[in-house]
């Protein structure tokens, strides 16, 4: 079976800036790895490489079962909690996933509210419980506690360390310090100003 993620050499360019280059990382079955660093050097970029909707400068991304939590909770405002997962859920083939990733966000009570109705802590919650109900093997979760109040941090840890002991991976692009026990640390520094 391959590894959740692999990464050889990967290089990003964004505006025509180069953000990182040589980037090498594996992580296997129940591993982590937390991507820190300032503003500005390229972590959301990494996991959108990783995401496969940015493609790398150089270098190689494998990761076969992945999904992504964005800055955006990419859930429909004006359907129902429910009915917007049950969307995502259908393309990822795991409605039957929606229930049980609701308790695990302890949102089930919210399931016919409106998303545009749900707080800002809330809406995130909401958009962890899609990265739950995917299955996907790989997690690629950005920012994933803004908003979140301690009580749904902790919430975040134990749902992420569920997924790692089912033999999931997650990279984690985080400011705030989360509890990730053996997670690899990726730091990324501005690199100098050269054309690209």
């Amino acid at each position: 079976m391959s590894a959740p993620l692999t990464l050889e050499g990967v290089a990003c360019v964004r505006g025509g800036r180069m953000l990182f280059a040589g980037l090498d990382l594996r992580l296997a079955a129940g591993a982590a790895a937390v991507v820190t660093g300032p503003n500005g050097v390229g972590k959301s970029s990494l996991l959108r490489l990783c995401a496969g909707m940015l493609a790398p400068a150089a270098g190689r991304v494998v990761a076969p079962s992945r999904t992504l939590l964005g800055e955006a909770a990419a859930l429909d405002p004006e359907l129902s909690l429910g009915r917007a997962l049950d969307f995502w859920a259908r393309l990822d083939g795991g409605r039957d996933r929606v229930a049980a990733a609701l308790e695990g966000v302890e949102m089930a009570a919210l399931r016919d509210v409106p998303v545009k109705m749900l707080s800002t802590g809330q809406r995130r919650r909401a958009a962890l419980a899609r990265v739950v109900a995917s299955g996907a093997a790989l997690w690629l979760l950005d920012e994933p506690a803004n908003g979140l109040d301690v009580a749904a941090v902790a919430r975040l840890e134990a749902l992420v360390a569920a997924h790692r002991a089912g033999g999931g991976a997650v990279l984690v692009a985080t400011h705030v310090p989360l509890t990730l026990p053996g997670a690899q640390a990726v730091e990324l520094t501005a690199m100098p100003d050269a054309p690209c």
